[in-house]
């Protein structure tokens, strides 16, 4: 019986809450009140700073790779491989180069930086960490067609690990 009690009046609370759901009317001002500033349109050199124009770009076959897959978390760079981490592995662009990676089956994207060399396998063009091949929703199939577009090129130095 308190089931039933509790349930009925949940659904008249939410009967009542739509039926006072207000609708939207345009505003009157009075004269008192300021009203809120319209959004002015950045200028061309702001909106050109939020999406780098791309330097270089590729189309191809990505794939993913991991420390188990690497067999240890030593890379090209020196930099210790992270699963999760947003870096990749391309076999010419300089490492240290941010790189943004668009899965072309669902328009994801992400901007990884180059650490390691790789892949080796004919026909793909990047290798992308575990975690960033589940963000970009490719990691079940374990490759995707992507676009790859170089951003920035990296200055790295090669230093070898002690």
């Amino acid at each position: 019986m308190k089931k039933i009690i509790v349930r009925s009046s949940f659904l008249v609370w939410l009967y009542a809450g739509a039926a006072c759901a207000t609708v939207d009317k345009p505003s009157v001002n009075l004269g008192n009140t300021p009203r809120p500033a319209t959004p002015v349109e950045k200028p061309a050199e702001e909106q050109a700073n939020e999406t780098p124009k791309p330097l270089k770009s590729q189309t191809g076959t990505a794939s993913w790779y991991s420390i188990k897959t690497n067999y240890g978390t030593k890379t090209a760079s020196g930099r210790p491989l992270k699963n999760n981490a947003k870096t990749a592995a391309h076999k010419t662009w300089p490492l240290g180069s941010k790189v943004r990676v668009t899965n072309k089956r669902n328009g994801r994207s992400e901007i990884v930086t180059i650490t390691d060399r790789g892949p080796y396998i004919k026909g793909r063009i990047i290798d992308v960490t575990v975690g960033c091949a589940k963000r970009l929703g490719f990691h079940g199939r374990g490759l995707a067609p992507v676009k790859i577009e170089l951003l920035e090129r990296g200055k790295w130095k090669y230093k070898r690990p002690r």
